[in-house]
């Protein structure tokens, strides 16, 4: 008999994150066989009443949302709708999906004596950027008095990475994001060119460091096919355009907008560099990098979260510090002019996400955890 296992997590597809895909990969891996059936349980994007779909073969119960704080969906409903959802769902094994505080904490208090998995995505949230300061102070008091407690509610923690909070407490099972190494795969070398990023780009994430990017194009002036395109949307695209314009680089910079399915794996593959330029361990695993490195494109990302440990300095990509324009254009220029790097890097990238990063071997990896949780 399957067994219900409830993801719950703020935000899912449509919406374009790396948690997002990450939850949307396990429920469809554990869709596909017998032994556990997946429900997820996550927010709207407008508007206060449930709705429940069924959303490429899983059940997906999408709450109610009263008001927004900063990144954060908020609902006084929810303690109450949790009990009741997990009920209702027959769900035994709770999975919530954490940085984002309310939702995830909360179902793990809901869930009363079901077993529960606490999948945390990133190391400490604070922003770290001009404006923050109110922010990080709550962001500090939250991860020192209440994530304890939440962590405590939980049998098994799971950091996606190295970096991850929940990397510190006993019993944690490492479990990165991954990628569909049939879908993203390596495309010609003929025409590739120029950098792209692909990310939110909201205000409330500064610290993803897309100024820093335009900045390092702008000392590539050498360089006529050192493009940038930025994939993705939000509040803070307008004001990146703003400073490519300032800069001078704004007729080399391309912003597509959000993309996905073959849209995503083709700008990917087409791009010399994928760039991952963040500037705090609020990010952590990087799930694009994973998707740059199994499409075989070389990957430049900064040295915060756990990004060193998913490309391997000098494997997949290359490593540079935070918030550091020249050193980030001086790595770029290395992989664009440098023909035989480039097609090591990313040879050896794609060899690692099969290694490492492929969805099924990681989706296993979630089974067994769940698997143990039954045991008498």
């Amino acid at each position: 008999m399957s067994v219900t296992v409830a993801l719950v997590t703020p935000y899912y597809p449509p919406k374009i994150g790396g948690v997002e895909r990450y939850v949307a990969q396990l429920a469809q891996g554990l869709a596909a066989d017998t032994e556990f059936t997946p429900v997820v349980i996550t927010t709207r994007s407008g508007g206060r009443r449930t709705t429940v779909a069924v959303e490429d073969g899983v059940r997906v119960i999408r709450l109610g949302v009263w008001l927004r704080v900063s990144n954060t969906p908020l609902s006084p409903l929810w303690p109450v709708q949790l009990r009741r959802w997990l009920r209702r769902t027959g769900a035994e094994i709770v999975n919530a999906h954490a940085p984002v505080p309310g939702l995830g904490d909360l179902a793990l208090f809901a869930a009363g004596r079901r077993r529960t998995v606490l999948t945390y995505h990133a190391g400490t949230m604070h922003k770290g950027v001009p404006g923050s300061e109110f922010a990080d102070r709550l962001i500090a008091w939250y991860e020192r008095r209440v994530l304890p407690r939440v962590f405590e509610r939980c049998d098994v923690p799971v950091p996606v990475g190295p970096s991850s909070m929940a990397a510190g407490y006993p019993g944690a099972e490492l479990i990165t994001p991954g990628v569909d190494v049939e879908r993203f795969t390596p495309g010609p070398v003929e025409g590739r060119r120029g950098l792209v990023y692909v990310g939110r780009m909201d205000r409330t994430s500064a610290w993803k460091g897309v100024d820093v990017l335009i900045e390092a194009l702008r000392q590539l002036a050498d360089l006529p096919d050192a493009t940038l395109t930025l994939v993705g949307e939000g509040d803070a695209l307008a004001d990146h355009l703003a400073l490519a314009q300032r800069l001078g680089v704004r007729e080399r910079v391309e912003a597509t907008g959000a993309l996905a399915g073959e849209q995503l794996v083709a700008a990917i593959r087409s791009a010399a560099v994928l760039v991952l330029p963040s500037t705090t361990d609020a990010e952590c695993a990087g799930t694009v990098t994973m998707e740059a490195m199994a499409c075989a494109t070389p990957v430049v990302a900064s040295n915060v979260g756990s990004l060193a440990y998913v490309v391997g300095d000098g494997e997949g990509g290359l490593i540079v510090p935070p918030a550091d324009p020249a050193a980030l254009a001086a790595a770029c220029r290395r992989v664009l002019t440098d023909e035989e790097l480039a097609a090591r890097l990313g040879e050896a990238g794609r060899a690692r996400a099969e290694k490492l990063f492929a969805w099924p071997r990681l989706v296993e990896r979630y089974r067994a955890v769940f698997a143990g949780l039954l045991e008498p």
